[in-house]
């Protein structure tokens, strides 16, 4: 059994807005259509029990929505709750690794900063990679600064699908599908938002625009 196809659209969660997470995301992925959309759950420093019952929570939303689960990092807890996937760090485990242990049929992501790091994730074998910051923003500081458009109309091209992350929104997500990228991720754009469930068609209306 083949993988889910990589999302379009990437929701990423946020430690500091773990209470909204669950309301956010139901809103987020209502009347949607299916498989576009994936949550990545993302929770360093919290609780490996909370993580779970977060896990269980979001397994729920997503398969009524007919979109995806991912867990960032975890595979054990990806495994607990029958997500569609894990997403490793760069530093995580070889994604060869992570594709023994969760099977053929699940999704394995990896975050890429470079064109070495996407061709690095997609011979490890990888479905898919984000690719960022490719602007500035107060989320991917630590990974210094913005690679840029350029960046990532190169690495597009090493045949793995990339997901562009870092300042991405509904307002650039078209520059960004035309420099190469298969889909958008966002953070704030969505767990911030007071319709998250317009940002998300905005953007897949985005990605859309991008590759045509």
């Amino acid at each position: 059994m083949m993988p889910p196809s990589p999302p379009r659209v990437y929701l990423v969660t946020d430690p500091s807005a773990w209470d909204a997470i669950p309301r956010q995301a139901t809103a987020a992925l209502e009347g949607l259509p299916p498989g576009r959309v994936a949550v990545q759950l993302r929770a360093r420093g919290v609780p490996a029990r909370d993580i779970l019952a977060m896990a269980r929570s979001l397994r729920a939303l997503t398969s009524a929505a007919g979109q995806w689960l991912v867990v960032n990092d975890r595979l054990d807890v990806a495994l607990a709750v029958d997500a569609d996937g894990v997403h490793l760090p760069a530093a995580g485990i070889p994604p060869r690794e992570a594709r023994r242990l969760l099977g053929p049929a699940r999704l394995v992501a990896v975050s890429c900063h470079s064109a070495e790091d996407v061709a690095a994730a997609r011979d490890g074998g990888a479905d898919f990679a984000t690719f960022g910051p490719i602007f500035a923003t107060p989320s991917k500081l630590g990974h210094g600064p913005p690679v840029g458009l350029d960046r990532l109309r190169e690495a597009s091209v090493l045949g793995l699908p990339l997901v562009g992350l870092g300042g991405v929104d509904a307002g650039n997500g078209a520059t960004v599908a035309a420099a190469g990228a298969w889909g958008l991720a966002a953070i704030r754009a969505w767990l911030g938002a007071a319709d998250p469930g317009a940002v998300v068609r905005r953007m897949l209306a985005a990605v859309e625009r991008g590759k045509g």
